[in-house]
């Protein structure tokens, strides 16, 4: 419900509110903070479902969380995706103990 904020950040972000409002407008300004909330997620869901409408049947089951930069960046670098060996070049397991070729031009 809070997100990252921990119990000292909320009890400073009421003692702001408190100084800035005052104690009468406070509980009016936390509804209104509270209702725009709600209707920010509401858009962002619709605006996510009307976007799988209009993409049609072939792309209803897409992920659009994983459209999300963050979560491109993350899977990109922390995947388990296997990588595929590059053509044309011969992998060679090494013997314990052995070091492997060095070639002073690759580096």
């Amino acid at each position: 419900m809070l997100g990252n904020l921990g119990w000292e950040e909320v009890l400073l972000l009421a003692i702001v509110g408190l100084i800035i409002f005052g104690p009468d407008r406070l509980p009016k300004a936390a509804s209104d903070a509270a209702k725009m909330l709600r209707e920010l997620r509401a858009m962002a869901r619709g605006a996510a479902s009307d976007l799988k409408a209009e993409l049609g049947p072939e792309l209803a089951d897409i992920d659009l969380r994983g459209l999300h930069p963050r979560r491109f960046v993350e899977d990109a670098l922390f995947g388990d995706d296997e990588v595929a060996p590059a053509q044309g070049r011969v992998s060679i397991a090494l013997e314990p103990g052995e070091r492997p070729p060095y070639d002073a031009d690759a580096t």
